[in-house]
């Protein structure tokens, strides 16, 4: 058994890893390709719509992923080919009709989502999304695939899957580098719908490796007559419906953001580098300090165990803020040698590397509080407690179009500005920042009603600590870089962020353990 759950580990790791590190590459070839600009920006808009369902549905650890793990494990493989064959056909039905109404409705749809995009953009996005819906009703079994897969422990490929679209993109720049070498960085990208082929080419080959597996191990039951749904198809249908309405709710957020970044040229696209530096880390971090504690939680919620829950929250809490609290101030930092190592080449020119520095320092201001919401959530989930989460989602929606409002005004004329104030781009992040805050204040007080009581004076105090760690850390450094910022290649950068980040953990390391703020104890044996 150990052998397994290690052999089984080992293979959803390498496979997450290789898939992040070709999506990483992936990026690289588009800024090159693209930079900050128009093509990207209508790329952005005309993916949100089957982005959003090839993530609710079609995605690794999506409800319908993991409904389908649920219903089909304890399944023989003729009947759960049986059901997985008449899922997918009804489904796909269903995405079918629904891929058809936004074809149809494409224009309007971008019109809808970004009402101040120019007309370039809007024609460019328009034209991409029409490309695009055929990845809709794919989205549908490859959900279904991942899930089945993974109910017969083929767990690499359900990991390694996601790459498929970021090698194809891949392959299509460095193709269309190679047949139009005089005019790379002009108007082949600007018009051909590149992005938009590429990653429905992706989907199309990601579909048919995945049911190729699925026939191999006999899951593929085409032979089997349609019938209404039975008790297993509605147990799936059941599990989809409720746990995809609470996941798109933060996908909501994305739209209202994108709704109000129309206004600015390249936004969405800066947006989009930006928020791509920072989820990697985040999502490791989320992994690491979080996952590990929601069945502790789960097993603390069932012996009634409330102080002991209590206790190993805290924890969690403090663990939480020392870690994003670092990694916020190391993206303050050192913005300017991590945008221009990742991104600063090709299309990418120096004055969108000052656009995607500004708003990767918005977005490292927001870190602490991004992972603190998404770690009360999960406390919410693993004791059972759903109500309260799913309500503050909806207030956090409000929040957000008001604080966007507020910040940066309305694409739309006729309804005006909320304040004489308008901060750009920059405002669209610094109102998720602020929603996220109040709803983790909101999360934290509620707790009391949950028979769960947080130390938040002492909390405050720590949280306030280890910020001052980091201003002392972050200054210290962004004095070292003035006097040795002369490099002018990238492996000089490379090594300056190399030695720099070393001193900026074990600054920051002494600091908070000086502070008494660091719990993280090193052990001889270990290192």
């Amino acid at each position: 058994m150990h052998s397994f759950l290690k052999n089984n580990v080992f293979s959803i790791s390498f496979g997450t890893s290789l898939s992040k590190l070709v999506g990483c590459i992936r990026q690289i070839f588009i800024a090159a390709a693209f930079g900050v600009g128009v093509t990207y920006d209508a790329f952005n808009y005309a993916y949100i719509i089957p982005g959003f369902l090839l993530i609710i549905i079609g995605g690794i650890n999506g409800p319908l992923h993991n409904a389908v793990v649920a219903v089909l494990t304890p399944l023989n493989k003729k009947n759960g080919g049986i059901v997985l064959t008449q899922v997918s056909i009804k489904l796909s039905i269903l995405l079918i009709g629904l891929a058809i109404l936004i074809y149809i409705n494409s224009s309007l749809l971008i019109e809808l989502l970004a009402p101040n995009l120019s007309y370039e953009a809007k024609s460019i996005a328009t034209y991409q999304l029409k490309i695009l819906t055929p990845c809709i009703p794919l989205s549908g079994f490859i959900g279904l695939s991942f899930g089945a897969l993974n109910s017969q422990r083929k767990f690499f490929l359900s990991s390694i899957s996601p790459a498929i679209t970021s090698l194809t993109t891949i392959f299509f720049i460095l193709l269309s580098w190679i047949i139009n070498k005089e005019n790379a960085y002009s108007h082949f990208f600007r018009y051909t719908g590149l992005l938009a082929f590429a990653t429905l080419t992706g989907t199309l080959i990601q579909f048919v490796v995945q049911i190729s597996e699925i026939n191999k191990i006999g899951l593929l039951r085409l032979k089997s007559k349609f019938q209404l749904l039975n008790d297993e198809e509605r147990r799936i249908f059941k599990l989809i419906i409720p746990a995809s309405i609470s996941s798109g709710l933060s996908q909501i957020n994305v739209f209202i953001d994108m709704f109000f970044a129309s206004s600015f040229q390249g936004a969405a696209s800066g947006l989009a580098y930006g928020n791509f530096l920072i989820q990697a880390p985040l999502g490791i971090l989320s992994n690491s300090l979080i996952l590990p504690l929601l069945p502790k939680f789960s097993k603390f919620r069932s012996d009634k165990d409330y102080i002991g829950l209590q206790k190993k929250l805290i924890s969690g809490i403090e663990y939480c803020f020392l870690t994003t609290i670092f990694l916020a101030a190391f993206f303050i930092t050192f913005n300017n040698q991590i945008v221009q190592l990742v991104f600063q080449r090709g299309s990418f020119d120096y004055s969108a590397a000052l656009k995607v520095k500004n708003i990767l320092i918005a977005y490292g201001v927001g870190i602490p509080f991004y992972l603190y919401r998404d770690l009360l959530v999960r406390t919410y989930y693993s004791i059972e407690k759903t109500t309260f989460p799913f309500k503050s989602s909806f207030a956090g929606i409000v929040l957000n179009i008001f604080f966007d409002w507020l910040l940066i005004g309305a694409p739309i004329n006729n309804f005006g500005n909320l304040s004489p104030y308008n901060f750009g781009v920059i405002g669209i992040i610094l109102s998720s920042v602020i929603v996220n805050f109040i709803v983790c204040v909101l999360l934290s007080f509620n707790l009391r009603n949950e028979n769960i009581h947080l130390p938040n004076l002492d909390l405050f105090k720590k949280i306030t600590l280890m910020t001052l760690a980091a201003f002392i850390d972050s200054s210290l450094c962004f004095s070292i870089l003035k006097t040795t910022n002369n490099f002018n290649s990238n492996l000089g950068e490379f090594l300056l962020l190399i030695f720099g980040s070393l001193t900026f953990f074990v600054i920051y390391f002494f600091l908070t353990k000086f502070l008494k703020v660091n719990k993280f104890k090193v052990y001889k044996k270990k290192i």
